[in-house]
């Protein structure tokens, strides 16, 4: 099978490259190593990537005509679009930006998709990159795929959502097939640095205190990274027709635990600086995984205890 992947040198991006190439893929990288966090740390995943003689990568955005062209070349059988600008407090300060990036930046991976040949009779599939952040302030848990979800919170949110949407109706006008995946606090090694694990992470093997947004009750549903590429590799087999599922840890834990369990897996004490709640945070996230089980046989598979374990192993070997 040819995949191209879009945002491939990313977290979760070289995650499902290095799975694809290992189980025999080709595998076509699209990443345009923006200045989000620092480019030389997708430079190391790109490096690792092109170990494997199956894969190759163009250097562009989603955005760039150019660029898009030369990616969907020759055909793939199946598009992983991951690339997006992340972050909920960023979006909030710069939300044409996130609009840019995420809205119009999926339209052009879809209009190139749907502008292909029909060689087979069919568009390649696609899997689409969504965020349990569209679940907004939902009282409702566990959070269930048809639960209503009308009014995100933050402009990531909204342009995820809008994401979601707009697949739907590329499936509905071109016959597009189209799986929506909405990933839950993903984390595990090569973590982008501003994540809170890798922030957090950080702050505590230098010795200084962690801020704590609120009093520590907020809960989240935290998803190693091994579990969420189960779940992409799984939909890149099985897409058909139009589905949106949730993949998760479906279990929760607050941030005082995570704090302490990350603390406890590193080795070190934590210290705490509170801080006020952040505009665009949620009291909870929590993934009902039933659909992905039924229709993906999806098994999460680590605990966070053994996900901060492996997390903490491959922090301290850094340099």
């Amino acid at each position: 099978m040819r995949a191209l992947v879009t945002g491939a040198c990313g977290f979760i991006g070289s995650h499902v490259c290095e799975t694809l190439l290992a189980r025999g893929d080709v595998v076509v990288g699209l990443d345009n190593f923006n200045d989000f966090y620092d480019p030389r740390l997708k430079e190391e995943n790109r490096a690792l990537l092109e170990q494997r003689g199956s894969f190759s990568l163009v250097r562009g955005s989603i955005l760039d005509a150019a660029a898009l062209a030369g990616a969907f070349t020759p055909r793939p059988d199946v598009v992983v679009h991951l690339a997006a600008w992340a972050g909920v407090r960023p979006s909030i300060e710069r939300p044409a930006l996130y609009v840019r990036e995420n809205v119009d930046g999926t339209v052009a991976v879809m209009d190139a998709l749907r502008a292909l040949p029909l060689p087979s009779g069919a568009l390649p599939k696609l899997v689409f990159a969504s965020s349990s952040s569209v679940y907004g302030t939902n009282a409702k848990v566990p959070f269930e795929e048809d639960d209503p979800i009308a009014q995100p919170v933050s402009p990531y949110a909204a342009t995820k959502r809008a994401g979601e949407l707009l697949a739907y109706t590329y499936h509905h006008l071109y016959g597009m097939d189209v799986t929506c995946l909405r990933f839950f606090t993903v984390y595990g090694p090569r973590q982008r640095p501003e994540m809170a694990i890798h922030k957090f992470a950080r702050l505590l093997l230098d010795g200084k205190p962690v801020p704590r947004y609120g009093d520590g009750s907020s809960r989240r549903d935290y998803t190693f990274i091994a579990d969420i590429v189960q779940g992409v590799l799984a939909s890149v087999d099985r897409c058909a027709g139009f589905h949106i599922y949730n993949l998760g840890n479906s279990r929760t834990v607050t941030l005082n635990e995570l704090i302490s369990g990350l603390a406890a897996a590193l080795g070190v004490t934590a210290r705490i600086d509170p801080q006020p709640e952040q505009p665009g945070d949620v009291p909870i996230t929590f993934a009902a995984v039933s659909r992905a089980v039924r229709a993906l046989d999806y098994r999460p598979d680590f605990p966070l205890e053994r996900g901060l374990a492996a997390f903490a192993t491959w922090l301290r070997a850094r340099p």
